[in-house]
């Protein structure tokens, strides 16, 4: 007998218990957590219920036909018909020869919101309101990512569920994950995606030269991890339900199209928020102020705390990317750094810190006493406040911000070089293997050597009480915290020279001009920054 085929889809939840779905969008969905966004596991949410504050009129953004004119100005639509700029192929080459990796960043961020201007984008939309930039160019991002290059990596790459892809679904209201266990192969990914399952790439940097080199310039732009999805959607179906997250959001169309919608935050309280919410219900989520189709080239561009639903025509497929930055980098994720090292310092310098409690505090204060009137009370917050506003002369700032930059360099890729920097740094160096031995293993830099770092961002000096470290990202792996983060411990001759190069980016500076005070002291701090891959000389080397 015949054995009648059965689809991985199937198989999957036969063996968890599920049935097949019937594959729809827009269909309500149950209340689930998001599994990841952009390689991240999300933080955690807690499930305490609070009251939710309404938006303050300033804040509350309008939906109503009636109020169109009104809801524009929370959401904005620009044409970039007409206006030239390159397709990302040529874009990158361009950037190869830019000498200077501050500019590329702004390069690179400029074309990604063209025709729209970078400082009229952070004024009016960045942390505020969503855009979208329509093109009419579907080859716009030529280069970028496609399902060519998506295959390619499933048949030469160990690409493991739900490590590297997920395989979801959002039917009748439900959103399901289906990660079979183990590497996710050809055979068996397709079969999903032919049975109206979405699959969504977690790290393409990790699998794709071309994301990892876009997004490596774009957290310098942004002073924060950039990371990346990749979304490819079968037609008529929809792969996720109704949500916000914790990141700002840039959607490029790499192809086909899809119908996005986006809603106004629900409350203050989810205005700007610290982690992505849970999947939210049609009727939860009111009526969109954006509904629009994205076509190959377009660009949606939403603030975390956004509602989005997206689902595919019934006439195209949809692949997009979605590159996503600042999650948790807010003044008060700075603070959360600040306040304990500061009120460490106050309590060693000032005995007001250091007094005793009240002995009987606990009969006034505490939730049980909360709704007293008791004089003791007024008293004892009044204190508090006093010590609070004396806390701010014993913040450690700059050691704070310290804390915040060694997190972002452990986030960062790797940099990607150009040619150039690859020849004239110790990834081009001459050592090879030849004619039974080892040959041209030792590099000569000398006091006349000009050298640089390799980008504004590879490196930066950080206090840590009596030490100071250099952090640097020329070790990282692409995979997102695969390797422990990267630093040495400076010596105090060091200390001064670092800095130096570090403020004469991008010019280039000669190893006898690094302020030590002896030349031992400035060839074995060149000699260490040109081992571990954070400096460059301005000129190629070559086999002797």
């Amino acid at each position: 007998m015949e054995r009648k085929h059965m689809s991985a889809l199937s198989i999957y939840q036969s063996l968890s218990g599920g049935t097949k779905p019937q594959v729809q969008a827009n269909s309500p969905p149950a209340k689930k957590i998001k599994k990841k966004e952009n390689g991240i596991q999300p933080n955690k949410k807690s499930n305490k219920k609070k009251r939710m504050k309404p938006l303050k009129p300033s804040m509350r953004l309008s939906s109503s036909d009636e109020e169109k004119s009104k809801s524009q100005k929370y959401c904005e639509t620009h044409n970039g018909e007409g206006f030239d700029s390159p397709a990302l192929d040529v874009l990158l080459t361009d950037l190869a020869k830019v000498n200077n990796s501050r500019e590329r960043a702004n390069r690179l961020f400029q074309w990604l919101l063209h025709p729209v201007q970078d400082k009229g984008f952070f004024r009016e939309n960045w942390e505020k309101k969503p855009i979208l930039i329509q093109r009419q160019n579907p080859e716009y991002y030529k280069g970028l990512f496609s399902t060519a290059e998506f295959d390619r990596i499933l048949r030469n790459n160990d690409v493991q569920y739900g490590v590297n892809l997920d395989v979801t679904s959002y039917t009748n209201g439900k959103r399901e994950t289906h990660n079979p266990p183990g590497r996710a192969l050809p055979y068996t990914v397709w079969d999903f995606y032919e049975s109206g399952c979405s699959l969504r790439m977690l790290n393409p940097q990790a699998f794709s030269s071309t994301v990892w080199q876009v997004l490596s310039i774009l957290q310098e732009k942004f002073g924060s991890m950039a990371g990346a999805n990749v979304y490819l959607t079968p037609a008529r179906t929809q792969g996720f339900a109704p949500h916000y997250d914790d990141i700002e959001a840039f959607i490029l169309q790499l192809e086909g199209k899809k119908h996005w919608r986006v809603y106004n935050p629900r409350s203050e309280d989810e205005v700007l928020p610290l982690v992505s919410s849970p999947n939210f219900s049609q009727d939860e989520i009111g009526q969109p102020i954006m509904d629009v189709v994205l076509e190959a080239g377009d660009l949606l561009y939403f603030p975390r705390g956004f509602i989005h639903q997206g689902d595919c025509l019934p006439d195209a497929h949809s692949m997009h990317i979605t590159v996503s930055s600042f999650q948790r980098n807010s003044w008060g994720d700075l603070l959360l750094k600040l306040m304990p090292a500061a009120l460490e310092i106050a309590m060693e310098e000032d005995v007001e810190f250091r007094k005793g409690l009240p002995l009987d505090y606990l009969q006034f204060m505490g939730v049980q006493n909360s709704e007293k009137e008791d004089p003791r009370r007024d008293k004892f917050i009044a204190h508090i406040e006093g010590l609070m506003k004396k806390l701010v002369n014993y913040a450690p700032v700059d050691a704070a911000v310290d804390q915040k930059a060694r997190d972002f360099l452990h986030d960062c890729l790797p940099p990607v070089l150009s040619a150039e920097e690859k020849a004239s740094s110790v990834y081009g160096a001459p050592a090879r293997w030849g004619d039974g031995e080892a040959l041209d293993v030792t590099v000569q830099l000398k006091g006349q050597t000009q050298i640089r770092l390799l980008g504004a961002g590879a490196a930066r000096l950080c206090g840590d009480g009596d030490t100071v470290s250099l952090f640097y990202t020329s070790e990282n792996s692409r995979v997102y915290h695969k390797e422990e983060p990267k630093s040495i411990e400076m010596k105090a001759e060091h200390i001064d020279a670092m800095e130096f190069l570090i403020h004469s980016y991008p010019n280039f500076v000669s190893v006898a001009s690094l302020p030590c005070e002896t030349m031992e002291a400035k060839m074995s701090l060149a000699e260490l920054l040109f081992e571990k891959g954070m400096i460059h000389t301005a000129e190629p080397f070559t086999a002797e």
